[in-house]
């Protein structure tokens, strides 16, 4: 299923020109240390490029097949497994999660009993928040509830009794709100398979798209892209406790976490993989969904289906199951075509699929945050649309 990229055969024309240049730009200006960018249009690979280093200290130059750590790249091949098993009958979006966890009852702001089901969690309307977002002297602070990328050792059982012990921000489904929902849906599938995440995302995603690259595992570690971080001083590399300012927060990064075997299969931010994997999935979503779902179910998932609360957060977006969605162009101020489906990683990564332009980019890089939402992305974005 993986799109070929062996070689540089497939950079040419006003796109290639635009997207060298976005490109070149941030490693010249060293935003970026290196990047993998795929584009495909109409099921046909258009641009295939390597760029820079995969790791600065050794002088190691970026690959095509690099291995990346994925962070929130997770959620859509977790959001993808869950509606598998959503078709399969043996869940259904509107279960209450404590049909499989018993006892993960977070209580509203109130202290009151709350309700969550199955589409809160595929929504991020379910009241759920992340650390990062959490003040210094919060809840989720107080009770060291990780976000998946830090804390390598600690099971799921262990981070869920912490997440369950900090109150909801809102009643489920009453506002959106980025948390650690795609974690939960994680240990629900751990319970409902009765196997480790990653068994189950085999299963569920990879196999059937003859995929082996995109784990929550490093099988081939000389692939692996180290990873760094916009500081202060310039590029710097992670280490393990690295804190990354975000918006108002930090994230904690744990760069090695993905070797520690002790470390829980994180739904949301826990996998790692290449571009070329990242790609098919995504074709194979922008396509309809075969041999992974029914053209139905894809276009329930590319919808809004999170009542139009993350609009209140950023104009033109809502949210659908495992990405958002553009449902306004203009409001969004961007070039995409309206049902365009987008999302990133905080390692530093971004990727849309156009629908309506049979357009699917995908950009993985090693340096946080840059290459999730800095110049890079908009530059990026800007040269293939003024392509089109």
């Amino acid at each position: 299923m993986s799109l070929p990229l062996e070689n540089s055969a497939y950079r040419g024309g006003s796109l290639a020109e635009g997207v060298d240049t976005a490109i070149d730009s941030a490693l010249a200006d060293e935003r970026l240390v290196g990047t993998v960018v795929v584009i495909a249009r109409d099921g046909e690979l258009i641009y295939g490029r390597a760029a820079g280093l995969a790791d600065r200290e050794n002088q190691v130059v970026m690959r095509r097949d690099a291995i990346f750590r994925l962070a929130s790249i997770t959620k859509p091949i977790v959001a993808i497994a869950v509606m598998r098993l959503v078709e399969q009958g043996r869940i259904g979006l509107d279960d209450p999660i404590t049909k499989w966890l018993p006892d993960f009852r977070p209580r509203l702001p109130d202290g009151g009993e709350a309700v969550i089901r199955i589409r809160h969690l595929l929504t991020h309307t379910s009241g759920l928040s992340y650390t990062f977002a959490d003040e210094q002297d919060g809840p989720y602070h107080r009770a060291g509830v990780s976000d998946g990328l830090d804390i390598p050792g600690r099971s799921l059982a262990d981070n869920l009794t912490r997440l369950a012990s900090a109150p909801l921000l809102f009643s489920p489904g009453e506002a959106w709100h980025y948390s650690l929902a795609m974690d939960v849906l994680g240990g629900i599938i751990e319970k409902e398979t009765g196997g480790a995440l990653g068994d189950a995302v085999a299963e569920l995603v990879m196999k059937p798209l003859g995929l082996s690259d995109t784990a929550f595992s490093v099988r081939d570690r000389s692939r692996l892209a180290a990873a760094y971080m916009n500081g202060a001083s310039g590029l710097q590399r992670m280490r393990d406790e690295t804190l990354v300012p975000i918006l108002d927060g930090m994230i904690r990064f744990a760069p090695d976490r993905i070797f520690n075997p002790g470390s829980y299969h994180s739904g949301g931010a826990g996998m790692a993989g290449t571009a070329s994997d990242i790609l098919a999935i995504l074709e194979t979503v922008r396509k309809g969904g075969a041999p992974l779902l029914s053209a139905d179910t894809v276009k329930t998932m590319m919808a809004d289906q999170a009542g139009g609360h993350m609009q209140t957060l950023q104009a033109g977006f809502g949210f659908g199951y495992g990405w958002s969605v553009v449902t306004d162009p203009v409001a969004a101020q961007a070039p995409f075509s309206k049902g365009t489906i987008k999302w990133g990683g905080v390692y530093g990564h971004s990727w849309f699929v156009d629908p309506e332009k049979k357009l699917t980019v995908v950009a993985l890089t090693n340096t946080a945050l840059e290459g999730m939402w800095g110049q890079f992305t908009i530059d990026l974005r800007d040269a293939i649309y003024a392509a089109l």
